[in-house]
C-alpha cells in the first residue's frame, strides 16, 4: 500500500468522488448529464459516451487533490486510459487524487428486508490487475431495506468476509452497507448495522483496517465512534438519492464523516456546457461537497 496514498485517506481534508456508475445505472447516469438512450445504440457506445463524461470531470481544473482525497472508479473506466495514461496513473500522478476500484457485481435479491452482493468468482484476478495498475483501495455495495436482525447479518458479514480477500491481495476496502434513505425504520435499522459493524470489526488481525461508506444516519453523530476507531481508516457516506443541497446539510452534521458522493457530485452537469460552464458548476459542487465534509 502506497504510504502517501495511505497518509492522505487517513488525514487529509477533502471526500472522495465516486465515479463508479456500472452497467446497470449507466444509462440514467448520461440521461442527467444531457444524453438520452435514443442517442446512443449498444453498450459499446454507452460506455465510451460515460468515460467521455468522467474524463472531462477527472481532467477538469476544479477537479484535484485540493478537495478531493479520492475517486472510486468503474472496472472500464480502470482499464481505459485518460489523456495517455492508465486511468488510476491519471489520478495519482497528475491530480494526486487516491484511486479506488468499485469490485462488486451487483446485488442480489432481497432477502431478510436486505441485498447482500453477488457472486465474485473472478475477484482474485481483478484485485491483482487493480493492484498492478496503481490502485489503493475498492469499494462494494450491499442495501439494507428493513431493520430484519438477519438479513443485516447477513449483509455485514458477507462485507467482511469478502474485505479480508480485499486486505490479502494489498488493497484496502471501501465496505458500503447502505441504509436505503426510505428504509420502514432507518433508525433502528441503523442501530442493528452498528452492532454488527462492531462486532465484525473484533475479527481483524491486529494490523488490519477498513473504510466504511454508510448512509448519512437519522441521529446525528450516530457514527462518531467509528470516526475514531483504530480498525477504521476513515469513515465516508453515500448521498443515497438525497439531492446535493439536503446531503451536504445532513452531512455537515455528523463530524469526522465526509462525503463520497456519485450522483450528488454531477447534479447539474450536462454534456452542452461549454468547457467554460462546466468547470464553473463542478467547482461549485466540488466546492460544496468539500465544506460539508470539513466539519
Amino acid at each position: 500500500m502506497n504510504p502517501q496514498q495511505y497518509e492522505k485517506v487517513k488525514s487529509a481534508k477533502g471526500f472522495i468522488a465516486a465515479l463508479d456508475q456500472s452497467g446497470g445505472s449507466t444509462p440514467k447516469a448520461l440521461s442527467l448529464y444531457g444524453i438520452k438512450p435514443e442517442a446512443y445504440s449498444g453498450e459499446q457506445q454507452m460506455f465510451d459516451l460515460i468515460h467521455a463524461m468522467r474524463t472531462r470531470i477527472i481532467t477538469s481544473p476544479s477537479f484535484n487533490g485540493d478537495r478531493i482525497l479520492g475517486a472510486i472508479l468503474f472496472e472500464q473506466t480502470m482499464d481505459r486510459q485518460v489523456e495517455g495514461r492508465g486511468s488510476a496513473d491519471y489520478l495519482w500522478s497528475v491530480k494526486r487524487v487516491v484511486p479506488f476500484l468499485k469490485v462488486d457485481k451487483g446485488l442480489a435479491d432481497e432477502a431478510n428486508g436486505a441485498q447482500t452482493m453477488k457472486a465474485m468468482p473472478g475477484l482474485d484476478a481483478l484485485l491483482a490487475r487493480a493492484k498492478d495498475k496503481g490502485v489503493f483501495g475498492t469499494k462494494m455495495r450491499s442495501v439494507v431495506k428493513h431493520a430484519d436482525a438477519k438479513g443485516i447479518e447477513d449483509v455485514v458479514t458477507q462485507q467482511f468476509a469478502i474485505a479480508k480477500q480485499i486486505l490479502a491481495a494489498g488493497l484496502m476496502p471501501i465496505i458500503e452497507p447502505e441504509v436505503d434513505i426510505h428504509a420502514t425504520d432507518k433508525p433502528g435499522a441503523e442501530r442493528l448495522l452498528k452492532a454488527s459493524i462492531e462486532k465484525h470489526l473484533g475479527t481483524l488481525g491486529p494490523q488490519q483496517q477498513v473504510m466504511l461508506k454508510l448512509t448519512i444516519p437519522s441521529v446525528d453523530d450516530f457514527y462518531a465512534d467509528f470516526v475514531k476507531h483504530p480498525k477504521i481508516l476513515r469513515v465516508v457516506a453515500l448521498s443515497g438519492g438525497y439531492s446535493r443541497e439536503e446531503a451536504n446539510a445532513l452531512l455537515a452534521r455528523n463530524h469526522g464523516v465526509i462525503a463520497s458522493f456519485s450522483r450528488a457530485l454531477t447534479e447539474g452537469l450536462t454534456a452542452q456546457m461549454s468547457d467554460q460552464e462546466f468547470n464553473k458548476a463542478l467547482d461549485a459542487s466540488i466546492a460544496s461537497i468539500y465544506k460539508a465534509s470539513i466539519t
